[in-house]
């Protein structure tokens, strides 16, 4: 007979997970505290530098062509867009230096940024955290059977990155052509 008891035995703790020695929770603090303020000194570079930004080292190793998407992001949706690059890899340190050279309003990027931080930071992390423990039992109990997985996990990753690649290409190819 299945009962609740039973049930909540088998899940540990969230408070007793540890790295390094370190309370889990405290690292997802830090780490908040940490990209909240990589935040607040791209916006505050970007506003800075200006549009002497994309001629830096950083600035060129973005393309004028994904400069134009993020500028033209940034100025549809504002500090939305702030939020939301969080979500987007690629962008999370991008967009903020955008955000700084169109200057997007202080206030409300604060309030974005920090609404991200708040966000995305717990949810990677734990969602990281379980993954990579949820693979290291998986591997303790079967090698075979982790490594399969491990190596199916790469394919996928492959051929999604390929895909992605090919239909830029076709993409661009439409374009020029």
């Amino acid at each position: 007979m299945f009962t609740m008891r039973s049930f909540a035995a088998g899940i540990p703790d969230p408070t007793s997970a540890s790295v390094l020695g370190m309370p889990l929770w405290l690292w997802v603090l830090i780490g908040g505290v940490a990209l909240f303020g990589a935040f607040q000194a791209y916006y505050w570079i970007g506003r800075k530098l200006g549009p002497r930004l994309y001629a830096t080292r950083v600035g060129r190793r973005i393309s004028q062509d994904g400069i134009r998407k993020v500028e033209n992001a940034v100025s549809r949706w504002g500090a939305l867009a702030v939020y939301g690059c969080f979500w987007v890899p690629g962008l999370r340190h991008t967009l903020p230096w955008a955000a700084g050279v169109l200057r997007v309003s202080y206030p409300w990027y604060v309030v974005a940024s920090a609404l991200g931080c708040l966000t995305w930071v717990p949810i990677a992390s734990f969602g990281l955290y379980s993954l990579l423990w949820g693979w290291l039992k998986l591997a303790a109990e079967s090698p075979l059977l982790a490594g399969t997985a491990l190596l199916v996990a790469a394919v996928a990753v492959t051929l999604f990155v390929r895909h992605r690649r090919n239909a830029r290409r076709a993409k661009e190819e439409v374009t020029v052509g």
